[in-house]
């Protein structure tokens, strides 16, 4: 998936790559995509969690090797 912005979080766990996404995604337009990549399997959960908890759209997963690749999509209400 091509993502407009991309954030790397590998080494980082729970909550901080939730926290890196909500101030990423206060500074980008509505529509836009960001990629959040992490090592932290809890990643998995927490970020369709979180977008459903703010109302932004998670676009899906993509594991390579070691890492999640998760996709979120800045919706403004």
């Amino acid at each position: 998936m091509k993502a407009d912005i991309t954030i790397d979080c590998v080494g980082l766990y729970c909550p901080v790559p939730i926290i890196k996404t909500a101030e990423q995604v206060q500074k980008m337009a509505n529509g836009q995509i960001l990629e959040v990549i992490a090592d932290d399997e809890g990643i998995t959960s927490d970020m369709p969690n979180w977008c459903q908890m703010t109302g932004h759209e998670f676009l899906g997963i993509e594991k390579a090797d070691m890492e999640y690749h998760t996709f979120v999509k800045k919706i403004v209400k």
